[in-house]
Parts: C-alpha cells; structure tokens; sequence
C-alpha cells in the first residue's frame, strides 16, 4: 500500500515502522479499501505505507506517535474480538491523545483490566475520555448526572452498566424511565392500552436493552417485572429499593417531576439521570427544565458525580458531531 503523503504540521520530523505478528488480522486493522488507513492519515496529517506485516508511520514525532499507539490499540482490540470501523478509529485517537488517560489505554494494550461493561452479547469500553470518565462514575457512585447532546453514549452506557449490574445480581430490578413528550410534533390521540400508547416515547429505552441482552432475554425480565420501562408519571408514590433506575431525557421534566423521581431512591440503589440542557421540549424551555434546576441545586454534594459530554464525545457519524457544534454554536 502507498499512497500520496499526507501534509503534517510543523515540527520535528519522525518516522517509525510497526510490526504486527498476526498477518491474518491485517485485513480488518487496514479496513476495506484501507479505510481506517486513510481515516487515520486524515486526523492526524500522517503517511502510511503498509509492506507485508509491517506499517510505516512519517509525520510529525508527536502524530507519528499518536498513530502508533492508535494503530497497537486497534491491533489489539482486533485479538479481543472488537470490530473495528472508523467512528473506533476516531474514538481511539481521542482516547491515545488523551494524556490522563495514558494508563487506561496501556492497561488495555497489555490486556490488563482497563474499563468496561460486560453484557450478555457485548463488552462495551469507552470511545471517548468523556465516556472514560462516566464509566468510572457509573461504578463508584450512586447518583450520577449524565449531560451532554445526543449520540455521547449517555443513556446507552447506563442502560449498559445496569444490566451488567442486573446479571451479577448486584441489583434486583432495572427500572427505565422518560417523560412522555412530544418533542415539536404533535402525535395526536394514540389507540390501544397504555402499554401501546407511551410506548413510542421509550423505544429508545427498548433499542438500548435489546442490544445488550437477548430478545427472548428481555421480554422474559420484563414480563417477570425484573425490568420495567415505564413513564416518568409512573414512579410517583414508589420507593425504588435495591434497583438500578435510569431516567432519560430528564431536560424534559419539570423541577416537580424532578424532585418526585430523585426521592424515589431506595437503599442498594443507584440512578443515572441523563439528558441535554440544550434540547428542552416543554414550555417554558431551559428555564422550565427540571434537569437544571436539579444541577444546580446537587451539584457538589456527596455522592453525586456530574459527567458532561460536548460534542466532541458524539460516537455516532462524524457529520453528527459537526452538526451538534454547529447548533451549540448558534445557541451561544
């Protein structure tokens, strides 16, 4: 492989060449076409050329560097059984570039115990130093606010840590909750019981636990009430012991809403409330949001972590995060 090099910035030149002792694992660290070859150029304004087992790395020694590191973490997220796509390339250079989180990644190369949550189908490690740090919260305390736009990883992590949590038999219930609104559509009068009509409002509830649990898996627990989804009205009057309860899109509770669901926590609990501050459906907007109030009434205290998430923590495609900065931006 050789391509036309890349512009580096300025700095002392470097060139290094990596050696990988499992050829057959090549096929998926370059990518199809050598995408993730070409993606790490890209980001990093290096040149790569690719002889047999061995990779050549040309740029800058601080980039050169970085891809280094990027492309052993690959190799060995590869022998893991991790597929590797470019939005992991991505993910990967933000977390080698990170420097507080240098032992994270070098605990992960060596196979040692880095972060991450086992499920029933997956293992899930973090992709972003953001997602690091939240994963750590989701661990070490038993009230975490998640905030940040969409496609940081918020909900999915807790839903996640939860049913990690659900199967060890850490907690006996995993309880999901959201307010039912209309995000600036109107839905109209909705047919069927109650299940079918609030239902729409907490698929994405429903997406989450499917992905880290069987089918059949799911539809057991919930039927035997060891998971229950269920709307933010719901909860009132309950105490939510020996649970893992998670709230989603909580900017759209009121302060009301917000203090009847947070007193709802029960001994050998843990709850995550996630949602963005920018991203406000009822009336009355950021002001009327109960998830702001709560933040500035909480944060600090004991036993409550706040982890925010910004744009560039979107682990979806790429264009998502440029158009969530672009919205931020405008809002500023």
């Amino acid at each position: 492989m050789s391509r036309k090099p890349v512009p580096a910035q300025s700095g002392e030149r470097a060139r290094v060449e990596v050696m990988f002792d499992r050829p057959q694992a090549l096929a998926q660290l370059f990518g199809q076409y050598d995408q993730n070859l070409v993606a790490l150029e890209n980001r990093l304004g290096v040149y790569i050329t690719a002889r047999g087992n061995r990779v050549g790395l040309e740029g800058t020694a601080e980039q050169v560097a970085i891809a280094r590191d990027v492309l052993q973490d690959l190799y060995q997220r590869i022998a893991r059984g991790e597929q590797i796509d470019t939005g992991l390339v991505d993910a990967s250079i933000a977390m080698v570039a990170e420097p507080t989180l240098a032992g994270i990644v070098s605990a992960e190369r060596t196979g040692g115990p880095g972060i991450m949550i086992r499920t029933r189908k997956k293992t899930i490690v973090p992709r972003t130093p953001a997602q690091a740090h939240y994963m750590r919260d989701l661990v070490g305390n038993d009230m975490i606010f998640a905030l940040g736009p969409a496609g940081t990883g918020k909900t999915y992590l807790a839903v996640a840590q939860a049913v990690a949590q659900l199967i060890t038999g850490s907690v006996q219930r995993l309880i999901l909750s959201r307010p039912a609104v209309e995000a600036g559509e109107r839905l109209g009068f909705l047919p069927g019981d109650m299940k079918e009509k609030v239902d729409p409002y907490l698929r994405p509830l429903y997406d989450a636990l499917y992905d880290c649990l069987p089918a059949e898996q799911v539809e057991r627990r919930i039927a035997s009430g060891e998971i229950e989804i269920a709307p933010i009205a719901f909860m009132r009057g309950r105490t939510l012991g020996d649970a893992f309860v998670i709230l989603d899109e909580a900017q759209n509770t009121t302060p009301a809403q917000m203090k009847m669901f947070l007193t709802r926590f029960g001994q050998n609990s843990r709850m995550v409330i996630c949602g963005d501050p920018n991203q406000v459906d009822i009336p009355g907007g950021a002001a009327a949001s109960g998830l702001g109030d709560a933040v500035r009434r909480l944060e600090g205290l004991d036993g409550i972590a706040m982890s925010r998430f910004t744009a560039a923590d979107v682990v979806r495609h790429p264009i998502v995060g440029r158009i969530v900065e672009a919205y931020e931006g405008a809002s500023a």
